[in-house]
């Protein structure tokens, strides 16, 4: 018998779906319930570390992916004035799927897969709404809608994201999202000639990189020192993405800056994160994801520890016992892989925003790409 033979899932993002793909195949009569009514995915690219295609390969959506997005070898630095290669970091290989290291897909193009793939596992979908009120009891949680229904469960999963309203609901006095000083611009573009993996180009206050995320298109991010957390206005991202690139002499970046236009997809988000002590859920709902350990990007594993959140907790519900025992085992699967993650990135953020030692910078980088190769 499974921990749980019925579970909601609040969130339709990366690690709700993938909560919900898991359960639902194993049996587990599983709702989800997305307050955007469009169930979309906003942003350009996502950088993804190899581990994160281990987790596609136990959703059945590897092959998906690689007709939609883009795996290659290794990251290059080069010279910010002329393109030379500085040097050539290794991204290790996820034994099994087949695929180099460093993955990359335009976020919609993921969040559609991971939708179909939802529906077709049987998972009932509410879009355009949310909860209304949690109310647990020793047997279950009943939960009312904001469309006037409501649904009895043995579970429940909060995989609403950063600013979570299952986390401002339940745990009230829960560390907020903080800002670490710096901020990520992001366009797409088509991929310039001779670039076949990840690149990087390092400035002062500023980093640049480009990684294909399909055939013949990439993503470019600016990953910008900036103190204070200030609004951006649309109208101004372009103008504000070229005098960036201004900056870079690089023949590369000169004709990507030059190429640049309103249609390039251009987002601007400031970089915040989030840990969480545990426990990480009240009574018999549990938070994954964003909602509980929100990590910068430098490492490219913030999509690949939520997701990887959502199969494991899965796999404990679908495991003999109580909802309780289930969350505890799913608790002590987590923590020191979701902790390096989130505080290995929030140090490289540091070591870049205080001109720290690009050695100290290297070497957390590489400790931290060949942790998260290791068994989940």
């Amino acid at each position: 018998m499974a921990s749980a033979r019925r579970v909601l899932i609040i969130g339709g993002g990366f690690s709700g779906m993938s909560a919900a793909i898991m359960l639902a195949r194993g049996g587990i009569e599983t709702d989800l319930v997305e307050i955007d009514a469009g169930w979309r995915s906003y942003g350009a690219g996502i950088s993804l570390h190899g581990a994160t295609l281990r987790v596609f390969q136990q959703l059945g959506i590897l092959d998906d992916f690689k007709r939609e997005g883009a795996a290659t070898d290794g990251l290059i630095v080069r010279m910010p004035h002329n393109d030379q290669e500085i040097v050539t970091l290794p991204t290790p290989p996820m034994p099994g799927t087949g695929l180099p290291g460093n993955a990359a897909i335009m976020r919609p193009a993921l969040a559609a897969i991971l939708s179909k793939t939802t529906r077709a596992a049987g998972v009932s979908v509410k879009l355009g709404h949310s909860f209304e009120t949690i109310e647990q009891d020793a047997e279950g949680v009943t939960v009312t809608f904001t469309d006037g229904t409501s649904g009895r469960y043995d579970a429940v999963i909060g995989a609403d994201g950063l600013y979570s309203k299952t986390r401002t609901t339940l745990m009230p006095d829960a560390p907020k999202p903080a800002y670490v000083g710096q901020a990520v611009w992001r366009a797409e573009l088509p991929t310039p000639e001779g670039l076949n993996s990840l690149n990087m180009w390092l400035g002062d206050g500023l980093k640049v990189g480009i990684n294909p995320v399909s055939e013949g298109r990439s993503y470019m991010f600016i990953t910008e020192d900036r103190p204070n957390n200030d609004w951006i206005e649309e109208a101004d991202l372009l103008p504000a993405m070229k005098a960036m690139l201004d900056r870079f002499p690089s023949p590369i970046l000169t004709a990507v800056k030059e190429a640049l236009s309103e249609e390039s997809k251009l987002i601007y988000r400031p970089l915040e994160k989030l840990l969480l002590p545990q426990p990480w859920h009240v009574g018999r709902v549990m938070l994954i994801g964003d909602a509980v350990h929100a990590t910068t990007p430098h490492l490219g594993a913030g999509a690949c520890i939520g997701m990887e959140d959502g199969v494991v907790l899965a796999e404990e519900l679908m495991r003999e016992g109580t909802v309780a025992e289930a969350f505890a085992r799913h608790e002590a699967r987590r923590w020191e892989r979701c902790n390096m993650v989130v505080e290995n990135s929030a140090r490289l953020s540091e070591i870049e925003v205080q001109r720290g030692d690009q050695g100290e910078h290297n070497a957390i980088m590489g400790r931290s790409m060949m942790a998260l190769t290791e068994p989940v």
